[in-house]
């Protein structure tokens, strides 16, 4: 099974080899017909430590690494 890949920005880096990437999708509401944006936070493994808030970056699904990350860092997507 192919593993999901999202990309979104990170806001927190403060933790070590960890970040929190705010992913933001859009959709269409099937009544309203009017785009609606939602967004949420996933907890991700940055073994390197390289990924600064701001920063753009791919996340790929992973096993689980402790009790919230189940996402790795594939790379920057600046």
């Amino acid at each position: 099974m192919p593993k999901r890949i999202m990309q979104g920005v990170v806001v927190s880096d403060a933790m070590d080899k960890t970040i929190v990437v705010n992913v933001e999708r859009r959709f269409r509401h099937t009544l309203y017909k009017k785009i609606i944006k939602r967004s949420k936070k996933y907890v991700a493994h940055d073994e390197a430590n390289q990924c600064k808030v701001g920063d753009t970056v791919s996340i790929q699904e992973c096993r689980p690494l402790s009790k919230r990350k189940r996402w790795q860092v594939l790379t920057d997507a600046n």
